[in-house]
């Protein structure tokens, strides 16, 4: 990345900062799932840097969006401790494997990864009064769904919300919200460890991370009051056609990209 960066680069930094933000407090996921191929397809990032500056700037928005959802009281702490000491050590194995594979493995990963999250976002019907029942079973399951989410972060630079709202509401009976809330508070460790493994294999653009991380932190709350309004089969509806929307461009340009 050269250092005399135009105005139109850092303007575009600001815009996907916002959106993400939104994004990340409406649907509780930390905005990977935007930042990282808004960065390959607008601003020309490789998929690696992309991944390890979307994983950074996810620290901030995480924080805000945790703090807006557990005022509603809609986060299960304990479930996000357990899912976030899996994912700490999965973040580190993530991000290791990020420099041994070829960026097309990484780039139809992540289309793949798009694929599954829409088709699950259609088998949740989310209600709004569930909660996390612990059993030996259910905390082991927490801890597996924690490792997994782990290893996506750190090699395709998503929080993994987009995994673990889901699999809350689908797996472990949770409602919508505290999904959401949960998923925010478990990234936050998840986001700072692949970002530590980024850092030192230099995966990431610190600038641009710190650009989006702070702009989206002024949308995140709105996110937040909106997802409490809409309603939850509706919110699904817009967040998967969203998805979609991502991993067709992302397919187009993985399709024309050199072998």
């Amino acid at each position: 990345m050269p250092h005399h960066r135009h105005k139109a680069h850092w303007l575009g930094l600001v815009a996907i900062g916002l959106i993400a933000g939104f994004l990340s407090g409406l649907f509780g996921v930390g905005g990977g799932v935007l930042i990282v191929p808004a960065l390959t397809l607008l601003l020309a990032f490789d998929q690696r840097t992309a991944a390890g500056t979307s994983l950074a700037a996810i620290v901030p928005v995480g924080i805000v969006g945790v703090l807006s959802y557990a005022l509603n009281g809609s986060v299960d702490w304990i479930a996000a401790g357990l899912l976030a000491l899996a994912a700490i050590v999965g973040a580190q194995i993530g991000s290791h494997l990020l420099n041994r594979l070829p960026l097309q493995v990484l780039r139809w990963g992540f289309i793949g990864f798009l694929v599954v999250v829409i088709v699950s976002l259609f088998l949740v019907t989310p209600t709004r009064d569930a909660v996390i029942d612990l059993t030996v079973w259910s905390v082991l399951g927490l801890l597996a769904l924690g490792l997994v989410v782990g290893i996506l972060s750190g090699l395709l630079g998503i929080g993994g919300g987009v995994v673990v709202v889901p699999m809350l509401i689908v797996l472990f009976g949770a409602s919508d919200l505290v999904a959401r809330g949960t998923s925010l508070l478990m990234i936050i460790p998840t986001a700072i460890s692949g970002t530590i493994g980024n850092v030192i294999r230099r995966n990431v653009d610190l600038p641009a991370a710190a650009v989006i991380g702070v702009t989206a932190c002024t949308t995140t709350a709105l996110g937040a009051l909106a997802a409490v309004a809409i309603d939850p089969a509706v919110a699904n509806l817009l967040f998967a056609i969203f998805v979609a929307a991502i991993a067709v461009q992302l397919t187009v340009k993985a399709w024309r990209s050199p072998r």
